[in-house]
C-alpha cells in the first residue's frame, strides 16, 4: 500500500509556483493578486480563508480579504463582485461559500467574470471544462488529477467510480477522469445507486466524495484499487486536544490494507484543494486560460 501524500505534493507545487512568481517579477511583470470575499463568521470559512492568505504569502502572491457581516444585502455583494471584475490589478477572486440564506449563491457565482473565476464554479468555466477547452477547473478535482499524475498512477482504460455527484467535486471529477488525457471509463454512483457495494468493488480507481464519514468499508473495495478520499467531516473525539477529529468518507484502517494507493484524511486531498486555487490564479496571471 502506497500513501498518497497530498501535503508533500502541495509543498512541492507551492515551491514551483514561488519560483514562477519570482521569474515574472524579475522580468518586470505584475505580482499575481488573489482576493477573497468572506461573509459572516462561519468557523470553517474563517479557517479556510486564513489558510488561503498564508498560502498567497508563501508563494509571493498579493492577497486581499474583503469582509462583510451576515446582514450584507445581495445587492451590496453583487456591487462588490462587479467592482472586482473591473479591477485590473486583480487576477482572480473567490466568494467563500456558504453564503447566508437570503443571498442566492447561484446569482453571485454567475456575476463573477469567468476570467477571474479561479474557483472554477462559473457555468462558462464548467462548460469549457466539459468540452475540453482551457478553463479554470474547480480546486478539488484539479488537485486530485494533479495527485494522480504526480504519483504516475495508471488511468488509461481503468474502471473509475466517482461516488458522489456534487457540482463542486463529483460531476467535474467524472468529466476530467473520462477525458483523453486520463482515458478512464467512468461510473458516477450515489446514494440511490442500485447494488452500490458491487459497483464500488468493481472500481480500479474509487474517488469518494459523499460527505458521509467512514461510508466506504473494506467489502466495497477491490484488492489493489486506488482510493481517493475527499471527505472531511469533523466529529467529536476525546483523543485530541481540540476535542474534534477529521474523518474521511473511507474507513481507513479497514480499507487501506487492500489498496495499491490511498489518500489519508487529513493530509491527502485537502492540501491540494488549496494549492489548486494558487495554480488557477497563476494561470490567470499568465493569461493561459483566457488570452
Amino acid at each position: 500500500m502506497n500513501l498518497i501524500d497530498g501535503k508533500k505534493v502541495a509543498a512541492e507545487i507551492k515551491q514551483e509556483i514561488a519560483e514562477k512568481v519570482k521569474q515574472i517579477i524579475d522580468n518586470g511583470g505584475k505580482q499575481p493578486h488573489l482576493a477573497a470575499i468572506l461573509v459572516g463568521h462561519d468557523g470553517g470559512s474563517e479557517t479556510y480563508v486564513a489558510y488561503k492568505i498564508k498560502d498567497c504569502e508563501a508563494v509571493g502572491f498579493k492577497s486581499s480579504l474583503i469582509r462583510y457581516e451576515d446582514d450584507v444585502t445581495e445587492e451590496e455583494l453583487l456591487d462588490k463582485v462587479e467592482e472586482l471584475n473591473n479591477d485590473d490589478d486583480l487576477d482572480g477572486f473567490i466568494v467563500q461559500l456558504p453564503l447566508p440564506k437570503h443571498i442566492s449563491e447561484e446569482k453571485i457565482i454567475e456575476a463573477i467574470d469567468p476570467k477571474k473565476d479561479v474557483d472554477g464554479f462559473h457555468p462558462i468555466n464548467v462548460g469549457r471544462m466539459v468540452i475540453g477547452m482551457p478553463s479554470f477547473v474547480s480546486a478539488t478535482p484539479y488537485g486530485i488529477v494533479e495527485l494522480i499524475k504526480r504519483y504516475n498512477i495508471e488511468t488509461s482504460g481503468k474502471n473509475c467510480v466517482v461516488l458522489g455527484r456534487s457540482n463542486i467535486v463529483g460531476r467535474p471529477m467524472s468529466v476530467l477522469m473520462s477525458q483523453k488525457a486520463i482515458n478512464a471509463t467512468v461510473t458516477v454512483a450515489h446514494s440511490r445507486t442500485a447494488n452500490l457495494k458491487e459497483v464500488c468493488a468493481n472500481a480500479d480507481i474509487l474517488i469518494v466524495a459523499m460527505g458521509v464519514p467512514e461510508f466506504v468499508t473494506a467489502d466495497m473495495v477491490k484488492e489493489g484499487a486506488v482510493v481517493i478520499d475527499v471527505g472531511t467531516t469533523r466529529i467529536k473525539s476525546d483523543k485530541t486536544k481540540s476535542g474534534w477529529k477529521l474523518k474521511g468518507d473511507v474507513l481507513y484502517e479497514e480499507v487501506a490494507p487492500k489498496c495499491s494507493y490511498i489518500t489519508p484524511v487529513p493530509g491527502g486531498v485537502g492540501p491540494m484543494t488549496r494549492t489548486s486555487l494558487l495554480l488557477n490564479t497563476l494561470l490567470s496571471a499568465e493569461k493561459k486560460i483566457y488570452k
